[in-house]
């Protein structure tokens, strides 16, 4: 009799192991699918911050090129205003931008080429437009997500 309760014995211990085992690597496993969850989840997060990072910078450089643009523009125009104050400016714009002629005068129109943009430039502007598209992408899946809720 106590060879076989000793086996009972041995067999319940063993079967309780197992069951601790089981328990253990289901614990395990599922953690691991958690864990693989939230790794997701940051590189999606990390993705869509990149992909708004590079927008806002190519809005930022926009922003900062009109704001140069607009100042340059400014300085132009004041000088033009005070250009007004001589009655030999303002035959002078009258003739080349209004392009009007003195009496007794030939007028000559000559044309100049606009100039193309660099290279470089467009590939940056195929570039940003690509970040903004993917970033657009990523904003309405979110704002949907949202409204859903």
């Amino acid at each position: 009799m106590n060879n076989t309760s000793y086996m009972n014995l041995k067999t319940r211990v063993q079967k309780q192991q197992k069951k601790k085992i089981r328990k253990i690597r289901v614990y395990h496993s599922f953690l691991t699918i958690v864990l693989f969850l939230c790794v997701i989840q940051v590189g999606y997060s990390a993705l869509l911050n990149l992909a708004k990072i590079v927008v806002y910078q190519a809005k930022i450089s926009k922003a900062q090129d009109l704001k140069t643009e607009a100042e340059n523009r400014n300085k132009y125009l004041k000088s033009e205003i005070q250009n007004f104050s001589s009655m030999h400016k303002v035959e002078s714009i009258a003739r080349n931008n209004l392009k009007m002629a003195a009496k007794d005068e030939v007028l000559i129109i000559i044309n100049q080429p606009q100039i193309v943009e660099d290279e470089e430039k467009t590939k940056e502007n195929n570039f940003l437009a690509f970040f903004e598209n993917f970033a657009s992408k990523f904003n309405r899946d979110i704002s949907s997500e949202k409204i859903t809720d």
